[in-house]
């Protein structure tokens, strides 16, 4: 049980580990939490690895459709990264609440890429990160991230916010898309 456990990331880590504390004041029986473990694989689109691509890994985090999420998985992964995000209408309460990840895009993000409008990020983040490219779709988001020539980088798609697509759409889209390169 411990050994699956292992090898899946930190998120469901902490999600299994909650599971138990949650299983030990229901008293569950030990079978019982090997199947609750058994369904932390079945956890799609969040912080879900798709595939390494001449050096560049492709991060799957479509469930996060907040901010708060996307702090999450900008905090957990290592290394440098190219965020994909749903394009955003800068508004007051927006700008709050995207000013939460300045800390995290200043130390982590090498580029954004939107699906739709960026002014929300130029506005946000225009004095961090210096490349925002609007694209129209995912497809166009992954081929501007992967070839944007940076190295060692991981592209995550974390859309940070609603755009009336499933959860489930967008990120079944990304991960058709970055298995096309």
């Amino acid at each position: 049980m411990f050994e699956s456990l292992a090898t899946q990331g930190r998120e469901k880590i902490h999600t299994g580990l909650a599971g138990i504390d949650s299983a030990k004041l229901k008293k569950l029986r030990n079978s019982q939490l090997k199947e609750c473990f058994n369904l932390i694989d079945e956890m799609r689109h969040k912080l879900e690895f798709v595939a390494r691509i001449k050096g560049i890994s492709f991060v799957d985090d479509a469930a996060s459709r907040s901010t708060l999420s996307t702090w999450y998985a900008l905090e957990t992964i290592e290394g440098d990264v190219v965020w994909i995000a749903n394009g955003a209408i800068n508004s007051p309460n927006m700008a709050a609440n995207f000013k939460r990840l300045r800390t995290l895009v200043e130390k982590k993000v090498k580029m954004i890429v939107t699906v739709g409008d960026c002014t929300l990020y130029q506005t946000v983040f225009g004095d961090l990160v210096s490349q925002i490219v609007p694209t129209a779709t995912i497809g166009e988001a992954v081929n501007k991230a992967f070839y944007s020539h940076m190295e060692n980088v991981k592209i995550l798609f974390s859309p940070a916010v609603e755009n009336g697509v499933s959860y489930d759409e967008q990120g079944d889209t990304f991960k058709h898309e970055v298995n096309e390169l």
